[in-house]
């Protein structure tokens, strides 16, 4: 397959739209796309690729409406389904960019900046496909198959949707002392750098890590209460982060001191 294959997306929306956008860049022809509302029985036909870049929960029903074609690769963008969802279909694959799109613009620059994307496929036809998309717009891929998938998507929404959870609590505490979240930005960017780096284990620094039980302490006595199960549940997380490195140098670490919720 080459960048001049075609491609059809029904569902353009933030996702779907950012891909046609990519996909359009890099010299792939984008047929004009599929709408909500408008017939499906023919999308596959006329094309090399067929994207269903519609919500989770329509993919197999959409699937379903659309007259399989053997030569064209039908695939959905979901981090979460398998293949199952296309399951009438004879050419079938996955393709989930594991990057944020707020925007189809904002998505498209990103998709062809390098981005890691999730595949599967049913075909070694399929796969390939799947690599020349990837390819094409100079991304990095990795295979996940459909026993695995909702675990990879569970991890893919802690590094991401979490995150953004977790500064909304650094921001409520922060705003009693009177600071923006914005002054910790440069924080944040700093330790993605440290794991990028040395990796998780590694890159952990704070009270935890040197075993400072007086300061979380002394934490959990200036924060709000409403905030003191997700500060529990992290410093139990950074913990476990702590033994892993221990265990990795063969090391013993100290108990953690008993506190009062």
């Amino acid at each position: 397959m080459t960048t001049n294959s075609s491609v059809r997306i029904i569902g353009p929306g933030r996702a779907g739209g950012a891909l046609a956008i990519a996909l359009a860049r890099v010299g792939w022809t984008v047929v004009a796309p599929i709408h909500h509302g408008e017939s499906l029985s023919a999308a596959a036909s006329g094309v090399d690729l067929l994207v269903i870049a519609t919500p989770d929960g329509v993919i197999a029903e959409v699937a379903r409406e659309i007259t399989p074609d053997p030569t064209t690769v039908v695939i959905h963008l979901s981090g979460a389904l398998g293949l199952e969802a296309l399951a009438t279909h004879p050419q079938r694959a996955s393709l989930h960019p594991l990057t944020s799109m707020p925007t189809p613009e904002a998505g498209a620059e990103r998709l062809v900046g390098g981005a890691w994307f999730a595949v599967d496929a049913n075909t070694a036809s399929a796969q390939t496909c799947m690599e020349s998309v990837v390819a094409s717009l100079t991304g990095r891929l990795f295979v996940v198959d459909d026993d695995h998938r909702v675990a990879y998507h569970a991890a893919a929404a802690i590094a991401s949707n979490h995150i953004v959870a977790l500064l909304g609590s650094a921001e409520r505490v922060a705003r009693v002392a009177g600071v923006p979240i914005e002054a910790y930005l440069e924080l944040v960017r700093a330790t993605i750098d440290n794991i990028e780096d040395l990796g998780v284990i590694d890159a952990l620094t704070g009270p935890v890590a040197r075993g400072d039980w007086e300061t979380v302490a002394r934490h959990r006595d200036a924060i709000d209460p409403s905030e003191l199960a997700l500060y529990d549940a992290l410093v139990d997380a950074a913990r476990r982060v702590v033994d892993s490195r221990s265990s990795a140098n063969d090391e013993s670490t100290p108990p953690i001191p008993e506190t009062e919720n």
